[in-house]
């Protein structure tokens, strides 16, 4: 029986998973949302809060912890100055889980996880077509 085992195995060795969680967090610190499969979200959301906890927090052993788990002192960098101020009166449930649906290639459940402050972009708006030449339209 599985009683009080937290650890999400998802068919990979110990140092796979942690690069894969940390390469997923990595990704949602420097996009703000990413798309990934349910299992791998629900997994990587746990370390997001706790590396988003050890930036409030805030002390050079806190920025070393999470360097040696992230693996990116940029991205761990971006986690201190702009993140973990935005969460700065919140106690916890930085992140959220979003399902999408199945894929179509192999029917994984897909999921967006995000920072419950996020805002999407603006989307881009069209060029207005260019219009075509007087000089086409003497010709016909």
């Amino acid at each position: 029986m599985r009683h009080l085992k937290k650890t999400v195995k998802l068919g990979r060795t110990s140092a796979h998973r942690s690069a894969l969680f940390a390469s997923l967090v990595c990704n949602l610190i420097e996009r703000g949302r990413i798309r990934t499969t349910l299992p791998k979200a629900r997994a990587a959301r746990s370390l997001a809060d706790r590396m988003v906890t050890l930036a409030k927090r805030g002390t050079l052993a806190d920025r070393r912890r999470a360097i040696a788990r992230l693996r990116r002192p940029e991205r761990v960098a971006r986690l201190f100055r702009d993140i973990a101020p935005a969460f700065a009166d919140r106690k916890g449930g930085y992140t959220r889980v979003l399902k999408l649906g199945r894929r179509v290639g192999d029917g994984a459940e897909m999921a967006l996880l995000e920072w419950t402050n996020y805002t999407p972009p603006e989307p881009r708006k069209k060029k207005p077509a260019k219009e075509k030449k007087a000089d086409s339209d003497a010709k016909a």
